[in-house]
């Protein structure tokens, strides 16, 4: 399937997976737009990409921003949802819930607005792809809220590309993935924590944003797929004995 002249929309674009997969269409030929609430950082990606790429500033928690932009968008064939937060991280016992607010208000309420605010400009066959996190099934010390959160939007997948059809909706849910995501997290935890991927994963190593960003070029081009999450996570589920 080319991709030669198609409009997409990544939001959440200015670094990481979203700019990974910005890049990826930009180079099979798609006309791309990527937002982000900081100006430098999107114009400094666009000059990373190369490729017919755009910027426009957009804070995704902002509903006002996040109409204006879509009221002022031409039609969409592919919208990617990259917008990430660190918030409700934590053991549960000592959970602040007020971070854990703050964490679907960056993360799980922007995701349904963005889909609402896009869907008069999508194109009625196009695609939808919601970047969750794997955290939604795997049972890590600290991860409940991050679950709550990604599962939450994992749960809409399936009745969003239901009721949305034929518009196909999507979600690829990451393992982890070496992304300025992990700036947020302690240098001594991240790096022991990739010590420990790198041993225990049956790939060997820990994900990069490409690997992430082919999995969400899939989902966008196979339009035979929908209402499915892929999970990229390097077989962590996967029972190895180690």
């Amino acid at each position: 399937m080319t991709l030669n002249g198609q409009q997409v929309v990544v939001m959440g674009g200015s670094s990481g997976i979203g700019e990974a997969t910005a890049a990826l269409f930009a180079a099979e030929g798609a006309e791309v737009v990527i937002t982000g609430r900081d100006q430098e950082r999107l114009d400094r990606a666009v000059e990373r990409i190369d490729g017919k790429v755009t910027a426009h500033t957009v804070d995704a928690t902002d509903p006002g921003q996040v109409t204006s932009f879509f009221a002022e968008t031409p039609e969409i064939d592919h919208l990617v949802l990259a917008v990430s937060s660190s918030s409700g991280a934590g053991p549960f016992a000592a959970l602040d819930f007020a971070d854990l607010q703050a964490g679907f208000e960056g993360k799980f309420w922007p995701y349904l607005r963005i889909l609402q605010a896009a869907l008069p400009k999508m194109r009625a066959d196009g695609s939808v792809v919601f970047v969750t996190a794997a955290s939604a099934r795997a049972a890590l010390v600290g991860s409940s809220g991050l679950a709550a959160i990604n599962g939450a939007l994992e749960a809409m997948v399936p009745p969003l590309a239901v009721e949305l059809g034929p518009l196909r909706v999507n979600a690829v849910s990451p393992g982890v993935v070496d992304t300025p995501w992990w700036d947020n997290v302690p240098t001594e935890i991240r790096e022991e924590l990739f010590r420990s991927a790198t041993e225990t994963l049956p790939v060997g190593r820990v994900g990069q944003p490409e690997d992430i960003a082919r999995a969400i070029l899939l989902l966008s081009t196979n339009r035979y797929i929908t209402g499915t999450v892929l999970e990229a996570a390097g077989g962590v589920h996967l029972a190895t004995g180690r």
